[in-house]
């Protein structure tokens, strides 16, 4: 089940990020910016989305909002404990489902240079690379989707 985050799993999405994340420490040589993200804001704004097991624990969130023409994919991550079982997947396309719905016709989302699973993962979904650049002080991919071929 997707729903929107509440204020109450914030201790768990900020455990998540840092599961997810860390990781990629060493490669990136700093922090990746998801584990430093305000949650707390995203969760009041109404951008963080939690998927939750049967028995109520969060497996995975994603955090996504409009920006410009399409909507923007920021952050999706899951327990380490739950991968493998279509967590991520399934959060993306509730984002997709969602940008529809709104009238946007694609996702846009950007990854580290050197988190290459996603660079592998991305174009399998179907999202396309539009570029590269220096944001933030990180080396980052953009990609998008369109949705109103898919």
């Amino acid at each position: 089940m997707i729903r929107r985050a509440e204020i109450a799993d914030l201790p768990e999405m900020r455990r998540i990020a840092q599961q997810a994340y860390a990781r990629y420490i060493p490669a990136i040589g700093r922090r990746p910016a998801p584990m430093d993200a305000d949650y707390a804001e995203q969760i009041s704004g109404g951008h963080a989305y939690v998927a939750q097991t049967d028995t109520g624990d969060l497996a995975g969130f994603i955090v996504f909002f409009p920006k410009g023409q399409s909507m923007f994919l920021e952050n999706v991550a899951v327990d380490q404990e739950m991968t493998g079982r279509g967590i991520g997947r399934a959060l993306i396309t509730y984002c997709e489902t969602q940008a529809r719905v709104g009238g946007f016709g694609s996702v846009s989302l950007y990854t580290n240079a050197r988190m290459t699973a996603n660079l592998r993962i991305y174009p399998r979904l179907g999202y396309v690379r539009t570029g590269r650049g220096r944001e933030d002080g990180f080396d980052r991919i953009y990609f998008s989707k369109d949705l109103t071929s898919a």
